[in-house]
């Protein structure tokens, strides 16, 4: 049975090598370079920047996370997300459940509005995000990712 729990002092590194897989097969993620537990934990489970973070679990391994912070291009009411579910198997419906938690929390703190931002390339990302209902809000062009290769990044806005 699928829980959506708030994250723990010793999940950290369990979604580092969650995330982590995710950073190496590529393609999906901003992300380029792996994360240690402790710097996870610092940026996106619990550290000064962090609204909340959930993770979802069924008994075995954590099936994924999904984080809500801030970021220094959004304004104060606007909460940044992330989600990340574990490579390999069916995880259909962690996401959903997942954002579920997320902005019951978002409406409690008072932020207006979700923003997510996700690569152009990630079409799964980009469904994701309208699905649950986040609409189309800015196009950041041709962030070059590690190697050089430029890649648009899409804003979506979910207003609470």
């Amino acid at each position: 049975m699928l829980t959506i729990r708030p994250v723990e002092d010793g999940d950290a590194a369990e979604l580092a090598i969650l995330l982590n897989a995710i950073i190496a097969r590529g393609g999906t993620t901003a992300f380029e370079t792996p994360f240690t537990p402790d710097g996870l934990d610092q940026a996106y489970l619990t550290g000064p920047t962090v609204h909340c973070c959930f993770v979802a679990e069924d008994g075995g391994p954590l099936l994924g996370f999904q984080t809500l912070g801030t970021q220094p291009f959004l304004p104060a009411e606007v909460g940044d997300i992330a989600t990340f579910t574990r490579l390999g198997g069916t995880q259909s419906g962690v996401g959903t459940a997942l954002f579920a938690a997320t902005r019951e929390r978002a409406r409690q703190l008072g932020l207006a509005a979700i923003n997510a931002t996700i690569r152009a390339d990630n079409a799964g990302g980009l469904a994701f995000y309208s699905r649950l209902g986040f609409i189309d809000h800015e196009v950041v062009p041709a962030v070059p990712l590690k190697d050089g290769t430029p890649v648009d990044r899409i804003r979506k806005r979910f207003a609470l």
